[in-house]
């Protein structure tokens, strides 16, 4: 009789938890589902119901089953000791990681809602890529804060009046740890004011072409500590975010993308610039790396055995303008060995007079 009134009394609760879980499923199918069905033409790989399925479901799912478990606990039978306390405590405190986790993934989602708008593929990004920069700094900051909120949530689930006591004695003694903490942590509080700083005045963005340290490359991402930036051959500059408010660097593409790129040539004096310049227009009209802005050749400098060229053009972004650069160089170099060939840069000699001939004064007889 014992075994069949221990076995009965858990019936229900058994029960009531297989009903709690078929409950938080059935509802996260529905609510998600109808979520799908407002969004059947977005872009499955990054658009909102991709954004949907990444960022809120899982958590979603978990805040669903954790709740409607909660709401059976009171009809679980009399366990021993502070089990049931414990149990619902646990609970709660997963609740809480839950909803915390929920929160992020929204987060992410309204970014992603959001970022939709500004292409950052486009031609003219920089409106997009301003928009995708300050949006991650305020996404971290968000993050940051959610973050704290669930922590002192999980503390203030507990109903331990020792937990608080110990929390006064760390708080009395933040004072001493927070002079440690300013120290050891320098230079992080110095990154995130820069890292403020750069959302706001924007020195650089996202796919950003910039010059660091000598090395051409774009900005493939910026943290709350450092930024990325990728360089042409594929290597990787770490660099802090203090480096981009207390240095000097360029940055190629700060209001727009479009360059201006130069060619220089080095030639003999002989050779007719007219016709070079002709040729020049020849070469970069007909080419699709130029952007119809600008083409000119103009002599820049001479020097007492050459002439310099410089060819200028006009490119949309800076990797087309490289391109161009160097067909701009081939072209006008086999125009030269075509049909100048003597133009190229030589030294001259000139031939002196036998050192041993006298001249004759102009009254010897």
């Amino acid at each position: 009789m014992t075994l069949f009134h221990f076995t009965h009394s858990w019936f229900l609760p058994v029960f009531l938890l297989c009903g709690a879980i078929v409950i938080a499923n059935i509802a996260h199918y529905v609510v998600f589902h109808l979520l799908r069905k407002n969004q059947l033409h977005s872009d499955e790989t990054t658009g909102p119901q991709w954004a949907v399925r990444e960022y809120l479901a899982r958590p979603a799912r978990a805040v669903f089953l954790i709740t409607c478990i909660i709401a059976i606990l009171p009809s679980i039978p009399a366990l021993p000791g502070d089990w049931v306390s414990n149990i619902h405590q646990g609970f709660s405190m997963a609740l809480v990681v839950s909803l915390g986790w929920l929160a992020i993934g929204a987060i992410y989602y309204l970014q992603t809602l959001v970022l939709r708008r500004y292409d950052i593929t486009a031609e003219d990004n920089v409106r997009a890529r301003r928009v995708h920069t300050q949006l991650q700094w305020v996404r971290r900051l968000v993050i940051t804060f959610v973050v704290i909120v669930t922590i002192g949530a999980l503390l203030w689930s507990f109903h331990d009046e020792r937990l608080w006591h110990y929390g006064t004695g760390l708080l009395a003694s933040a004072g001493l740890a927070s002079l440690v903490l300013a120290t050891a942590a320098k230079s992080t509080a110095s990154n995130i004011l820069a890292g403020l700083q750069i959302a706001v005045t924007e020195p650089i963005k996202l796919d950003d072409v910039v010059i660091v340290q000598g090395e051409w490359g774009r900005i493939e991402e910026i943290t709350s500590a450092y930024v990325v930036v990728r360089i042409w051959d594929q290597r990787r500059l770490i660099v802090p975010l203090t480096y981009f408010i207390e240095n000097a660097f360029q940055n190629w593409t700060r209001n727009s993308a479009d360059i201006l790129g130069t060619s220089f040539l080095y030639v003999d004096y002989s050779i007719p610039v007219a016709e070079l310049r002709a040729q020049l227009d020849t070469v970069v009209k007909v080419s699709n790396l130029w952007d119809g802005r600008v083409c000119g050749l103009q002599v820049t400098n001479l020097s007492e055995h050459t002439m310099e060229l410089r060819c200028l053009m006009s490119s949309k972004n800076a990797s087309e303008s490289f391109d161009l650069r160097c067909l701009v160089r081939e072209e006008m170099t086999a125009y030269i060995q075509q049909h100048y060939p003597d133009a190229f840069p030589r030294t001259r000699f000139a031939s002196l007079k036998d050192a041993g001939e006298e001249k004759q004064p102009p009254f010897a007889a």
